[in-house]
């Protein structure tokens, strides 16, 4: 298993969104473990651009893509409907 927190660490999933924080620039998914990272499954909300955020709408079942940051954060780098 890979150590939790790093960053630069790639990682993809499936889940629900759930919501939107276009202050924070965050999108909030409810998703399944994520081996490749060492996550459990939880809500996490992910570092996201504003074309990510326009994808999707609060209820979507989807599928992402994402870098580890620091602090066991991530920066999403795909997003799409599933």
């Amino acid at each position: 298993m890979k150590k939790q927190g790093t960053a630069g660490q790639a990682g993809s999933g499936e889940g629900s969104f759930t919501e939107i924080n276009e202050a924070e620039g965050k999108i909030t998914i409810d998703h399944g473990p994520i081996a490749a990272v060492g996550w459990p499954a939880m809500t996490k909300a992910f570092s996201a651009d504003e074309d990510s955020m326009d994808k999707v709408a609060v209820g979507d079942r989807v599928t992402f893509e994402f870098q580890t940051t620091e602090g066991g954060g991530g920066e999403l780098t795909a997003i799409a409907k599933q």
